[in-house]
C-alpha cells in the first residue's frame, strides 16, 4: 500500500501536465500544393496589402471609410468584442477569492408575564466578512481562462470578416455603377443610331422607296433598345439605394470614376505564400474553434482531479451568549475541502470522450477550411488570368470593328452601300464595346474575390 500511493500520485501529476499546455496547430494539417500551380515561395502578395492599396480610387476610398464608420454590423461587432473582453476579465479574476460583507443587527424586547411594566431589551449586532475561494480541480481555472481568450479572439476575427465583406461589397457596387454608367452611354448611343435609321426608313416609305414591314421591324428594335435604357437607369438607382443602406446613409447619388481607372495590383498575379491563409477569417475561425475544443478537452480532463474549495469567515459581534454584553468580540473560522470524484454514473468519463470526439471533428473542419480557402484563391486567380487574356482579344476586336465602321461610313458617303450596313457595323462595334466593359468588370470582380479569398488584406 505504501508503494501504491506514490505510483498513483506520479500518474496523476503526469496526467495533469497536459492541462498546462497551450494550444498548438496540429502537425498533420495538409498544406502541400494548396495553391496548385500558383504556389510560390515569395513573401509579397495581394494578401500583404491593405484595402487602401488595392482600391486606390479616392472616391471609393471615401465611401469605404464612411461605410466602416457607419455600418451597423461594424458597430455591433465592436460591442461584442467589448462583451468578450469583460468575460475574459472575469475569467482572469477567477484566480482571486471572493469577499462578501453582510452586516446585521437585532433588537429584541422581552416582557415579564406577571408584570407588564417590567421588560428587558437586548441589542445585538454582527459585522461578518466572508471569503470564498473555489480553486476547482487541477488546471480548470487556467483552461477556462485560455478558452475565454480564444472567444475574445474569435470575435475580433469576426469583426475582420465583417470588414472584409463590407469593403468588398462597397467596392463591387461602386464598380458595378461605373460599369452601368458606361453601358448606359453605349445603349443611348445605340438608341440614337436606331432612332436616326427609323426616321430615314419612314422618309423612304413616304417617298415610295420603303415598306411598312421594314419600318415596323426597325421601330420594334428601337423600342427594345429604349426599354434597355430605362432598365439600366433603374438598375443604377437600385444599386445606389442599396449602397446607401449598406453605408447607413439616406439615398443619394454616388459620385464615381470611370471603370478603366481601376488598376489591378501587380502582385495579384505573382502568387502568395501558404501562411497568407492564416489571415482569412473563416480559416482563423476554424482554428479558434479547434483551440476552444482543445481547452474544452482539458477542462473535461480536469474533472478527474480533486476539487479544492477554501472558505473563511471573520466577524465582529456581541451576540456570543448571555455572558458577553459589550464590547463585542471577534470570531474567525476557516474551512478547506478537497473532493475527489470516485463515481458519477459515468458522466465525467463520457464528457471527456465527447470532448475528444469534438476535438477530432474540429481538426477535420480546420483541415477542410484550409483546403477550401486554397481552392477559392485558385479560382479567383484563374478568373483574373482569364479576364486579362480575353481583354487583349476583345481590345483587338474593338480595334478591327472600328476600322470596319470607318470603311463602311466612307462607302456610304460615296453611295457605294446603304445605311443598313452602317447601322450593322455600328451595332457590331457597340456590342464589342459592351463586351469590353463587361470583361473589365470581370477583372475587377476577380481582384475583389481574391481580396476576400486572402482574408481582406493585411489590415
Amino acid at each position: 500500500m505504501k508503494k501504491l500511493f506514490p505510483i498513483i500520485l506520479a500518474v496523476a501529476l503526469m496526467s495533469s501536465c497536459q492541462l498546462y499546455k497551450n494550444y498548438e496547430r496540429p502537425a498533420d494539417i495538409i498544406t502541400d500544393g494548396i495553391y496548385g500551380d500558383m504556389q510560390t515561395v515569395g513573401d509579397n502578395s495581394l494578401g500583404d496589402l491593405g484595402w487602401r492599396d488595392i482600391f486606390t480610387d479616392p472616391k471609393l476610398q471615401a465611401l469605404i471609410e464612411r461605410g466602416l464608420q457607419q455600418n451597423s454590423n461594424m458597430k455591433n461587432a465592436e460591442l461584442r468584442i467589448k462583451e468578450a473582453d469583460y468575460a475574459l476579465q472575469c475569467a482572469k479574476l477567477a484566480y482571486i477569492p471572493s469577499f462578501y460583507f453582510k452586516p446585521s443587527g437585532t433588537v429584541s424586547q422581552i416582557w415579564d408575564p406577571y408584570d407588564r411594566n417590567s421588560y428587558s431589551v437586548t441589542k445585538s449586532y454582527s459585522l461578518p466578512v466572508s471569503m470564498s475561494w473555489q480553486l476547482g480541480s487541477i488546471g480548470s481555472l487556467r483552461n477556462n481562462k485560455k478558452k475565454a481568450e480564444v472567444t475574445s479572439n474569435q470575435l475580433r476575427n469576426a469583426k475582420q470578416a465583417i470588414q472584409a465583406q463590407l469593403v468588398a461589397s462597397i467596392a463591387s457596387m461602386y464598380y458595378n455603377l461605373s460599369m452601368l454608367d458606361e453601358q448606359l452611354v453605349l445603349t443611348k448611343q445605340t438608341e440614337q443610331n436606331w432612332g436616326k435609321y427609323l426616321q430615314m426608313q419612314k422618309q423612304l416609305m413616304e417617298a415610295g422607296q420603303g415598306n411598312l414591314a421594314a419600318v415596323a421591324s426597325i421601330e420594334a428594335t428601337y423600342y427594345s433598345i429604349s426599354t434597355s435604357v430605362v432598365s439600366l437607369e433603374n438598375s443604377i438607382r437600385t444599386i445606389e439605394n442599396t449602397l446607401a443602406t449598406l453605408m447607413g446613409e439616406t439615398s443619394s447619388r454616388i459620385e464615381r470614376s470611370k471603370l478603366d481607372s481601376f488598376r489591378t495590383p501587380a502582385v495579384a498575379t505573382t502568387g502568395m505564400p501558404i501562411t497568407i491563409l492564416d489571415r482569412r477569417p473563416d480559416v482563423r475561425d476554424a482554428e479558434y474553434k479547434l483551440a476552444a475544443a482543445f481547452y474544452d478537452k482539458n477542462i473535461a480532463l480536469s474533472s478527474f482531479f480533486p476539487q479544492l474549495n477554501i472558505s473563511a469567515t471573520g466577524q465582529f459581534t456581541n451576540s456570543l451568549g448571555a455572558g458577553v454584553l459589550n464590547p463585542g468580540a471577534f470570531i474567525g473560522a476557516a474551512v478547506a475541502t478537497l473532493a475527489q470524484p470516485l463515481f458519477d454514473n459515468g458522466r465525467i468519463r463520457a464528457q471527456y470522450k465527447i470532448s475528444k470526439a469534438e476535438l477530432e471533428a474540429a481538426t477535420n473542419d480546420f483541415q477542410q477550411a484550409v483546403i477550401a480557402a486554397g481552392n477559392e484563391v485558385n479560382t479567383a486567380m484563374d478568373n483574373i488570368y482569364a479576364a486579362r487574356n480575353k481583354q487583349e482579344l476583345i481590345d483587338k476586336q474593338v480595334e478591327a470593328l472600328s476600322k470596319a465602321l470607318f470603311a463602311t461610313e466612307k462607302l456610304y458617303a460615296n453611295s457605294a452601300t446603304n445605311y443598313l450596313n452602317v447601322i450593322t457595323a455600328q451595332n457590331s462595334l457597340l456590342s464589342a464595346q459592351m463586351s469590353q466593359i463587361s470583361n473589365r468588370m470581370e477583372t475587377i470582380r476577380g481582384t475583389i474575390d481574391l481580396y476576400q479569398a486572402l482574408g481582406g488584406g493585411a489590415e
